[in-house]
């Protein structure tokens, strides 16, 4: 049996529906890899009854399952980057809880790893979402592509494996917006990604509503590279000339035509004018990103709070967590 151990990170959001299923799951191929594993599921403040759930899952599966619970809710990547600070494994594979990610995929991961890669991506086949989600989502990954080098064709899937190296440099960096698959392939030497089913969603709708995926993709752009500022000063510049030829060519037709001729363009020069105005809110809006970001970084406040840890291994210290007001678990 080989000893190196294997860390899941599964970041978890109101998903009492599923929780049972994906623990199940979660250990049959933890028990099937035949290496040391743990499945660390890091709760990030939900309200529908999962806390008491995984605080009894740990207890039922106390060689696999640590439990990590959030004071409140950060957002799914702060929450996989608390997992990753609790992680011990050689060998880190993250996913999501909602079984849209079949945890049976993850051998095919590990496969990947063995041969010697840093950083390996899965790839959705036939994904199971609306046009809605998968039409942004090959456009980010274009542009991701793009700015990073890295040909990865899918970014948005979470379930994804680094290696213990990676997963150190990470925890490294103090930034605190994070995308972590862009941030993980910045330090790899090696990268694959791996074909991969996709499930329907079972039980409920996407936790991401369409503001959160909005946010998601600044994040995204913003984190990774400066190339929109870049673009706006390009845009700018290309702008202010067809500006100015545009105002030449109303003088020359005033002259040519008369000041009649002019004062029937009135409307097409605000017409212009609108649309420059337009340019440099929408301009503003994204320096205005980058410093609010900056300025966030500048703060350095903590990127999520642990409130507790419970680990049942029979080599993990023992303590007692308070859940709530009525309960408590060892672990």
């Amino acid at each position: 049996m080989k000893h190196m151990e294997i860390s899941l990170v599964i970041p978890v959001y109101n998903e009492a529906n599923s929780l049972n299923e994906l623990v199940e799951r979660c250990v049959r191929v933890c028990q099937s890899l035949q290496r040391k594993c743990e499945i660390i599921l890091v709760d990030d403040g939900s309200r529908d009854g999962s806390r008491d759930m995984l605080a009894e899952l740990a207890m039922q599966y106390p060689a696999y399952v640590v439990v990590v619970l959030l004071n409140r809710n950060y957002g799914q990547h702060p929450a996989v980057l608390a997992g990753l600070a609790e992680a011990r494994g050689q060998i880190v594979v993250t996913l999501d809880a909602d079984l849209q990610n079949p945890p049976e995929e993850i051998p095919k991961l590990i496969e990947k790893m063995d041969a010697g890669c840093d950083v390996v991506g899965s790839v959705r086949i036939d994904r199971q979402d609306s046009w809605l989600r998968r039409m942004p989502s090959r456009l980010i990954n274009a542009i991701v592509r793009k700015s990073t080098g890295v040909m990865m064709s899918d970014y948005g899937c979470m379930l994804r494996a680094y290696r213990r190296n990676i997963v150190d440099t990470i925890l490294q960096c103090p930034e605190r917006s994070t995308f972590i698959p862009v941030l993980a392939n910045s330090f790899a030497s090696k990268t694959d990604e791996v074909p991969v089913r996709h499930a329907a969603r079972k039980n409920d709708a996407s936790k991401y509503s369409v503001w959160k995926l909005i946010n998601l993709q600044f994040d995204l752009i913003t984190s990774m590279t400066a190339f929109p500022l870049r673009l706006l000063s390009i845009a700018g510049g290309a702008l202010a000339l067809l500006g100015f030829a545009f105002g030449l060519l109303l003088a020359v037709m005033r002259i040519v035509h008369g000041p009649e001729w002019a004062a029937e363009g009135v409307l097409t020069v605000f017409a212009g004018l609108f649309v420059f105005t337009g340019f440099q809110f929408f301009a503003l809006g994204l320096l205005g990103e980058y410093l609010g970001r900056t300025y966030d970084d500048v703060r350095a406040r903590p990127r999520f709070v642990v409130q507790s840890v419970i680990r049942n291994a029979p080599d993990s210290v023992t303590r007692v967590v308070k859940l709530s007001a009525n309960r408590e678990y060892t672990s």
